[in-house]
């Protein structure tokens, strides 16, 4: 994610200070805004894991020696670029307050 046109993420990538009483707003409910955010941020870990297992498996070889694996830099900038990235909790935060998730709860449907 970017915002505009530069390499930075659009969410915050340090600490901030939420009002709880925003966070309940859309849901009339504090932990189940919780529950959601929660889903939301395993979701978006596992996309990047998973995205991240595919890109480093192009540099998997059966016979690695200990000199090869701290000489691959593209390896390396790969692994650097996913540190960099925002922590998905604060993705998932950001994308509940910016209305970008979808959730329903089948009890209130009722």
């Amino acid at each position: 994610m970017t915002a505009n046109n530069t390499n930075k993420p659009a969410v915050a990538s340090s600490t901030v200070t939420r009002d709880l009483r925003e966070l309940d707003v859309k849901t009339n409910n504090i932990y189940e805004s919780l529950v959601i955010m929660s889903k939301r941020a395993n979701q978006i870990s596992n996309n990047i894991k998973e995205e991240l297992h595919q890109k480093l498996s192009e540099f998997a070889s059966s016979n690695d020696n200990l000199e090869e694996v701290f000489e691959n830099r593209e390896q390396i900038e790969i692994s650097k670029y996913y540190e960099k990235l925002p922590k998905p909790s604060l993705v998932a935060v950001q994308e509940f307050l910016d209305d970008k998730v979808y959730y329903r709860n089948p009890a209130k449907e009722v």
